[in-house]
């Protein structure tokens, strides 16, 4: 594509669908990366401690304070995009340790060379699937794993399944942590079932998200937080609440009502998560 204006917008066929990086005409130096028209990855080239998309700062919140600050951590990510998280962890945690793995190789290279991120040896980018991925990990050698993994605007059925949670627990260090950005709307099926799934083996969990999306009143994005030990929730709850766009935060007997019973999900039952509604994203042309 060549060097590329301000102003400029690309477009190009990758394994998935087709990608485009689109300028931030409010943020010079910004981009924002779509799949199919979904937005999947905004980046400020300049400054990578800014999060554009309010799942993600509600992500990187939760790694700020799922340990001491500043502090090396190593993660795994789950759905590469654009890499705004491996970015911004690189940023705020030096030293960390970073996996990423993304199915479409053709959008790695294509985010490789428009969107190139700083040389880091501690930062390597795998093309694979999500859940081989996880296989091939060491029990108890991961920080943090960030899932963030959206074909067509939709997670996955294989990893939605509790057997896919296993194998996030077994590679999770006693003290590591589980992120997972989770798109539904109403009536929130999938989102209830994927609580209860993940804390059938990771019991201690916190739900963020904008409390118009926890009511079932519209789609959007929940972010989940599960691991062994309990959440800071407190923190947590300060943090989302005076953000841009405020949000809250569900734990304990408030994320089990959440939950209604919903049933664990299995790999023989396992299905993709609900489709948004029609023109939901919209972009600047």
């Amino acid at each position: 594509m060549g060097r590329r204006r301000s102003t400029d917008r690309a477009a190009v066929e990758v394994n998935t669908g087709v990608a485009e990086l689109v300028p931030d005409p409010d943020r010079a130096g910004s981009w924002t990366l779509l799949l199919d028209g979904a937005p999947q990855s905004h980046v400020d080239l300049t400054d990578p401690t800014h999060l554009e998309f309010e799942y993600v700062r509600r992500l990187g919140a939760a790694i700020d304070l799922l340990a001491p600050a500043g502090a090396p951590l190593r993660l795994l990510h789950l759905g590469g995009g654009a890499l705004t998280l491996p970015r911004y962890v690189a940023a705020t945690r030096p030293g960390s340790t970073q996996r990423v793995c993304e199915v479409d190789g053709a959008l790695v290279e294509l985010v490789r060379r428009e969107l190139p991120w700083p040389p880091n040896p501690r930062l390597r980018v795998r093309v694979a699937d999500a859940r081989e991925a996880l296989t091939g990990l060491r029990d108890a050698s991961i920080d943090i794993v960030v899932a963030d993994v959206f074909a067509g605007a939709r997670t996955p059925a294989h990893l939605t399944s509790v057997e896919f949670a296993a194998e996030v627990a077994r590679v999770l260090r006693p003290t590591g942590w589980y992120l997972a950005n989770i798109a539904d709307g109403p009536p929130l099926r999938h989102a209830r079932r994927q609580v209860a799934t993940v804390r059938s083996v990771l019991p201690k969990a916190a739900l963020v998200g904008d409390a118009a999306v926890l009511r079932g009143r519209r789609f959007g994005n929940l972010v989940l937080l599960a691991g062994r030990s309990t959440p800071p929730v407190p923190e947590l709850t300060r943090r989302v609440s005076g953000d841009w766009f405020p949000g809250r935060v569900l734990a304990g007997e408030e994320l089990i009502r959440f939950t209604g019973g919903a049933p664990v999900v299995h790999d023989t039952d396992a299905t993709d998560s609900a489709p948004p509604p029609a023109g939901i994203f919209s972009v600047d042309r």
